[in-house]
């Protein structure tokens, strides 16, 4: 099972969580996906990554990230820190509390999402407790569903997760040019070039493309034998994106 977090593994309550997670899922592998803290926005995009883009049936995902202060608030129909759980058409199961854009991503790919009704004795075994319920299909587990009109869209064009090999991925829903042309993009104080592709074209090495990501959602800005965050100077998540047609 994947684990998107805030908190690191040298985080005694990090190892604690996995712990009781392990101990809730006799035979899991817990991995860890560690983004910064109070981001949700990357922690929605990396859901969506696991559960989603590279999706088997045998997978868990959970994410528990605390919401950043400009972070959108709980649902109208869900309270506050309670939990949710998804299934997608792949099978895979995700769970995870209503916080900031921890759902958004993934919505759109799911059979559905509903509320869960978790009463634990220790606060900290919430998720642990949940997920077993979820895996079992507890008949009490849940409580209802969560409408789409519910979880908050991420925000346009912007700046949602940068993985480690430096590539940005954002908030871009469509190519903005015809496959094989040039765009300028604007990060933060840094423009660039952008050379526009689907995939079906060459890339030159140390230049920066605009293309789909994995499973074809949104864009993701990459750099050929290099760093796009690098070259835009590390912009943090939520930093807005402009794309211009090259002059």
């Amino acid at each position: 099972m994947h684990l998107v977090t805030d908190r690191g593994p040298d985080d005694p309550a990090c190892a604690d969580l996995v712990r009781r997670l392990a101990t809730a899922l006799p035979g899991a592998i817990v991995q860890l996906t560690v983004v910064a803290p109070c981001d949700t926005l990357a922690a929605g995009c990396c859901v969506a990554e696991l559960a989603v883009e590279d999706a088997t049936a045998e997978r868990l995902v959970a994410h528990d990230v605390t919401p950043g202060p400009g972070d959108p608030g709980p649902w109208p129909d869900g309270a506050g820190e309670q939990l949710c759980v998804g299934r997608s058409a792949t099978g895979v199961l995700i769970v995870g509390p209503n916080r900031g854009w921890g759902w958004s991503f993934a919505v759109d790919a799911l059979r559905g999402l509903c509320c869960m009704d978790i009463v634990p004795r220790d606060v900290d075994d919430r998720l642990p407790l949940a997920l077993r319920h979820a895996r079992k299909r507890h008949p009490h587990a849940v409580t209802g569903t969560v409408s789409r009109a519910a979880v908050p869209a991420p925000p346009e064009r912007a700046v949602a997760y940068i993985d480690e090999a430096g590539t940005l991925k954002t908030t871009l829903a469509a190519l903005p040019a015809d496959v094989g042309s040039r765009v300028l993009v604007e990060i933060g104080d840094v423009r660039a070039p952008a050379l526009v592709s689907d995939g079906s074209v060459a890339v030159p090495d140390g230049e920066l493309a605009l293309a789909p990501g994995p499973a074809g959602g949104y864009l993701q800005l990459l750099q050929r034998g290099g760093s796009a965050a690098e070259r835009f100077a590390e912009p943090a998540t939520g930093t807005p994106i402009r794309v211009m047609p090259a002059a």
